[in-house]
């Protein structure tokens, strides 16, 4: 289990996060959301020691973390929202030099370099240098370079940022079957749909504080099931209904161009940043 408790980051006078506590369960698919500039990426950033915060501290399994549990970080790996590969290496050779910074045994790393892109679908571009990979495949390999050492805890900065709709399903069903092995995830994205398909709880964050914390489907519940869309003064504005047949009501005055859809987890990221949506 990871712990956070008030966990707090000042940069000169500025707050990134600000006395942030929740807790994430063993095998957990945990979502980090907010506004760019929420304190998604430092959060991450303390939790893997990268940064030390001013205030507060970081638990996993009881036991506080910084840079010197050497035991305790090895239960973690991280995917950065940058491509940190170098160009010039193919996948065997990028997996094989992180292996070696972690004193792997060169047959170990082999095994699990076979065991990591097959599960991947990367083994037939195994010999591609990096900079001939394309951006999904890069994703996916830092995915794999992540695993190599066997952690219980993967923290994703975006990790599906860039992609197209078929790679970022491809990562999708990647994370799904981690996850189904027990593997604690914990996952920055501004794809409101991957959050709400992936994570079995989101956290919402605003300003570095956290705004809400639940599961994706009790999040939208408490907005309203079901949305109108109505245009007002060149801004698209939402209502939210519990019961269908209010929304039906409401959508027969609301004027030409209203439309009726289900709430979703953009919806309740919306509201909770609260940002307007001007009519394109």
């Amino acid at each position: 289990m990871i712990e956070l408790r008030s966990l707090t980051k000042k940069f000169d006078n500025f707050t990134a996060v600000d006395h942030l506590s929740f807790t994430v369960g063993t095998g957990e698919f945990f979502g980090l959301l907010g506004p760019n500039g929420a304190g998604k990426t430092t959060t991450l950033g303390m939790i893997s020691t990268v940064l030390l915060p001013t205030e507060g501290e970081v638990l996993i399994d009881g036991v506080r973390i910084d840079r010197k549990t050497s035991e305790q970080k090895r239960k973690l790996s991280v995917v950065t929202q940058e491509f940190s590969m170098r160009q010039d290496m193919n996948m065997d050779e990028v997996m094989e030099y992180q292996g070696r910074l972690y004193f792997m045994p060169i047959r170990k790393i082999r095994e699990k370099t076979d065991e990591l892109l097959d599960f991947a679908g990367l083994t037939e571009h195994r010999r591609k240098t990096v900079r001939h990979l394309s951006g999904g495949m890069k994703r996916k390999l830092m995915v794999c370079r992540a695993l190599l050492t066997e952690p219980e805890i993967i923290l994703l900065d975006e990790p599906t940022a860039g992609m197209d709709a078929i790679a970022r399903r491809q990562m999708w069903n990647i994370l799904k079957k981690l996850n189904e092995r027990d593997m604690t995830i914990i996952l920055t994205t501004h794809y409101m749909e991957e959050a709400q398909l992936l994570c079995t709880r989101t956290a919402l964050l605003n300003r570095g504080k956290l705004s809400k914390l639940d599961t994706p489907g009790n999040l939208i519940s408490e907005l309203g099931a079901y949305a109108v869309d109505v245009t007002e003064e060149e801004t698209l504005k939402s209502r939210y209904f519990t019961e269908r047949e209010e929304a039906i009501e409401y959508l027969k005055t609301a004027g030409q161009g209203a439309a009726l859809r289900a709430t979703n987890l953009e919806d309740v990221f919306i509201e909770c940043s609260g940002q307007k949506i001007a009519r394109g």
